[in-house]
Order: C-alpha cells, then sequence, then structure tokens
C-alpha cells in the first residue's frame, strides 16, 4: 500500500449550469471556472485547500483566452508554480486528471485543480440577438501542454469536404448496423432506445442540461423541433453543444486531504487509469466498428483495479453519438441494457466540447459517495474514436496504490488501412451517412473499398440516390468513383 503522501485522491467536486435569457448578463468561462471550483473546494470541505494550489489545468475550450489558469489562480488567491494547458479531445479531460494523479504521486504536486467551461448557448443567444459579449484578458500561454494538437482529416477526407463530427460518427454507426446484420429499421429502434436510457438517466442528475424524459420514438422520429441531421442521426443523438457549464475538480494526496481536514466520506480514490490510441484519421482505420486501442486500454485498466467489468457498479462511456457508445461497450464487454452512463450523455447531460468528462468525473464521485464500497469506470474519448483514457474510481483506497499503464505499444501492433485521395474504378460501399441541412438531405457521403483492400471516399447528390440511402442498406453494396469522388451506385 502507497503511503499517504503518495496516495492521490479526489476530495472535491463542482458542477455550474447556467440558464439566462439576457446573454449580456450570463457569467463568462473564466468565471464559471471559478465558480466550479470554488464549489468543489466547498464540497470537500476544506475550500483554504484552494489557495494552496500548486498547479492548475484548463481543458482547451472554444473561447480565446491565452492562459484562463494563471486568471482563475489569481481570482482564487493561488499562486500555482505550472498552469497546465491541453489540446482539443474529448479524452483530456480525464488526461488532467491521469496527469495530476501521477504527479501527485511521485510527489512533485501537492494541491491541482482542474477546470473547464464553455458558454455554447450564451454565445449562440448573443449571435442571434446582434450583440457582443464582454470578455476578460487572459493573456499568455500555458507553462506545460498536456499533448500536442493533431490533424483530425487525412486528405482524403479533406479532399471531399468532409469536415463534420455528426457524419463521421453516422458513418461509423452505419458500419456498426452492417456487421451486425441489422436492418435499418431494427437498427434504428435499437439505437433510440438506447439512447432514451442516457435520457432517463439525465432526469434524475440535478446537472443535467436537458431532464425534459423522451421517449425512443421521440428521439429517432425527425421533425421541426428535432431534425434529422445525418442520417440515421436526428438532433436528440447528437452531443449538445449549446450549453452554458463548468465543472472543477480539487485533487491533492491523502496526507495533504488529512491535515486540511477533509472528511473521510468526501475522499474518492483513483485505483487505475490507462490510455492508449488509435490511429489519429479514420481513412486509416482498419474497421470502423471496432477500437483495438479502446480494447486493450480498457481491458488493462479493469486488471490493474483487479476487477472484471461485471463487478464494476457505475459506468459512464463517452457518449457524443450513438456510435462511440457502441463500439465501447463492445470492446470493454459491456450489455447496452445496463446503464452505461452517470450524466445523461453528452445530448442530455450536456457536451461543453472537451470539458464534458470532468463532469462525468464529478458526477462518479458523486455517485460512489452515495454508494459507499462500491466502484465506477469512466471512459473519455477524443477525435474519431481515436484518443482514449479509462479511469475507475472509488471510495475504498486501493490496496497497490494508483496503478498507471500507456497501452499505445501494444495499440499500434495493430494493422492499418492504406487510404487512397483519388480513385477511379469499381469499389464496395463500406459505410456511409446522408447529411442534412434545414431537416433535408444534402449529400451522401461513403467510406469506399477497392477490390485490393484500400479505402477512400464517396460523395453523391442526386435526390433519389439519397432517399433510396435512407430506407434501403447501401453499406455492401458495388459501385464505381469517377476519379474525382463522384460516387455511382450499382
Amino acid at each position: 500500500m502507497s503511503s499517504a503522501q503518495e496516495t492521490p485522491v479526489l476530495v472535491g467536486v463542482g458542477q455550474i449550469l447556467q440558464r439566462l435569457e439576457d446573454p449580456q448578463e450570463a457569467a463568462e468561462p473564466l468565471e464559471m471556472m471559478t465558480s466550479a471550483l470554488r464549489q468543489a473546494g466547498e464540497d470537500s470541505g476544506a475550500p483554504k485547500l484552494l489557495q494552496r494550489a500548486d498547479s492548475i489545468y484548463v481543458l482547451r475550450g472554444a473561447w480565446g483566452y491565452g492562459d484562463p489558469g494563471r486568471e482563475v489562480a489569481r481570482r482564487l488567491g493561488a499562486t500555482p508554480g505550472e498552469t497546465v494547458g491541453t489540446p482539443y479531445g474529448g479524452n483530456f479531460s480525464q488526461a488532467c486528471v491521469i496527469d495530476a494523479a501521477r504527479k501527485i504521486q511521485a510527489g512533485q504536486r501537492g494541491v491541482v485543480l482542474i477546470t473547464g467551461a464553455e458558454n455554447g448557448r450564451s454565445h449562440k443567444q448573443a449571435q442571434r440577438q446582434g450583440v457582443a459579449l464582454p470578455t476578460t484578458e487572459a493573456p499568455g500561454t500555458p507553462n506545460r501542454m498536456l499533448g500536442d494538437d493533431k490533424p483530425l482529416f487525412h486528405d482524403a477526407e479533406l479532399a471531399r469536404g468532409m469536415n463534420s463530427a455528426s457524419d463521421m460518427y453516422a458513418i461509423i454507426e452505419s458500419a456498426i448496423r452492417f456487421a451486425r446484420g441489422e436492418s435499418l429499421e431494427t437498427h434504428a429502434g435499437r439505437i433510440s432506445t438506447l439512447w432514451s436510457g442516457f435520457n432517463a438517466v439525465a432526469c434524475e442528475n440535478p446537472n443535467a442540461w436537458i431532464r425534459k424524459p423522451y421517449s425512443a420514438q421521440e428521439i429517432r422520429r425527425a421533425g421541426p423541433d428535432n431534425p434529422m441531421i445525418s442520417h440515421p442521426y436526428t438532433r436528440l443523438m447528437n452531443a449538445n453543444a449549446r450549453v452554458d457549464m463548468a465543472a472543477g475538480l480539487l485533487l491533492c494526496s491523502l496526507e495533504t486531504a488529512r491535515d486540511a481536514g477533509v472528511p473521510d466520506e468526501k475522499l474518492v480514490f483513483l485505483h487505475a487509469a490507462t490510455e492508449a490510441n488509435d490511429t489519429n484519421f479514420a481513412s486509416t482505420r482498419a474497421e470502423f466498428h471496432r477500437s483495438p486501442a479502446m480494447r486493450v486500454a480498457g481491458s488493462r485498466a479493469l486488471e490493474l483495479a483487479e476487477k472484471t467489468i461485471a463487478e464494476i457498479d457505475h459506468v459512464d462511456l463517452y457518449s457524443c453519438f450513438p456510435s462511440a457508445v457502441q463500439v465501447a461497450a463492445t470492446e470493454l464487454g459491456l450489455p447496452e441494457d445496463r446503464p452505461l452512463t452517470v450524466t445523461g450523455g453528452l445530448t442530455f447531460g450536456g457536451g461543453p466540447l472537451n470539458s464534458y468528462v470532468l463532469h462525468a468525473v464529478a458526477r462518479t464521485a458523486e455517485r460512489v459517495r452515495e454508494d459507499r464500497g462500491s466502484t465506477g469506470f469512466v471512459s473519455a474519448n477524443g477525435g474519431w474514436l481515436a484518443k482514449h483514457a479509462f479511469g475507475i474510481y472509488s471510495c475504498e483506497p486501493p490496496a497497490e496504490g494508483f496503478r498507471y499503464e500507456n497501452l499505445q505499444q501494444q495499440a499500434d501492433a495493430f494493422p492499418l488501412r492504406e487510404a487512397l485521395v483519388e480513385w477511379t474504378g469499381p469499389i464496395t460501399v463500406e459505410a456511409y451517412t446522408v447529411s442534412h441541412r434545414a431537416g433535408r438531405a444534402h449529400r451522401g457521403q461513403a467510406a469506399c473499398l477497392t477490390d485490393d483492400g484500400r479505402r477512400t471516399w464517396g460523395t453523391v447528390e442526386e435526390p433519389a440516390v439519397l432517399d433510396a440511402m435512407t430506407r434501403e442498406e447501401f453499406c455492401g453494396r458495388r459501385g464505381h468513383l469517377d476519379g474525382n469522388g463522384g460516387l455511382s451506385v450499382d
């Protein structure tokens, strides 16, 4: 067992939801982060720990701050030795927790703060009203970056104008459907039922953005209030970025927590964590409906925690779109009929860009505190099911101390596909979606395999073909590419 000085522990969590009709009255993300951390300090029972922070991590946001961590620290009365920033990616919330825990375990940090915030709702309201929101200057750059920015799209994808998360995850969705041998109707019913279960959890989560109940039929049925975005995804199957949300986490060593008077019932231990990435580009993935990195890193996290997946009480799978949840559930061996979220997911719990998983970790901490002796499992995903981080949490201290491994070497051993920017000749449609604008079919986008197994992309815009693609299975169909991405299907 590690000493108390070496044992990292999560002692405080805070979540902020802001709903104001006048966007000019709304707090900006910087203030929301500060408020979330103050709430985390109060939650810990030892709010003066905030002033002792020697490191503060801020998740990259849609805002334009330079070094927001330094300004947040100033407002909290802290003088941290470092501020830490991140690139874009939903995995980085948990990556921050992991990095902080490792620094504490190594005796390099005493008190660590992690926060993130977005004002997507207020920003959209301001745009509609033609007003500018006040923004505090936070110049400079963080002392350290946790990872590097990497391109999301391969040249083969950019050549076909692909730049939408909803389109990419819907393409993955069609590959899942085809691999399972489901009809379009059966598949739509299954994923809408899955998402109605997420909605039910959100209805019970006091910090969820959407707590209105929706039936599976309401989620899948497209209409003016729930338009189709990327077939088969309606708006109620998409991550909801139009939220004003913030979260804050307070971590320290067990020794520091005890010295500060943090009550035992507030202590949440990180038992094990792992990270691994698949290829960053969808074009070079071997299969859309599988994730080798999830498989090896997720299973190893459980081994390090000495748990089976059946022994995990509370699960939060990263849930930007239904396909992300299904791939993770498959790789982890989780049945889809059990609760797979503690928040309601990025649709109903709320999707504040890169910082959603801070809310998942905060809610997991609340659940394991309420359910003493239980264990929580949180997955985080960035890119197109590309970057993965897993964490296992409990109020019971880990017998062997916090354990971490990076599984990148194992993930890199899996084969990839060659991607082609241009191709003229016969192909087989591997996966596809029909993107919509204002609820109307706009363009079909398809991943196509050449006869020798290389992948390229094609598009189609003929209305009759688009209509057929939403009613019939086009995966597995033969077709032809004209060299400029124009797709015709036999």
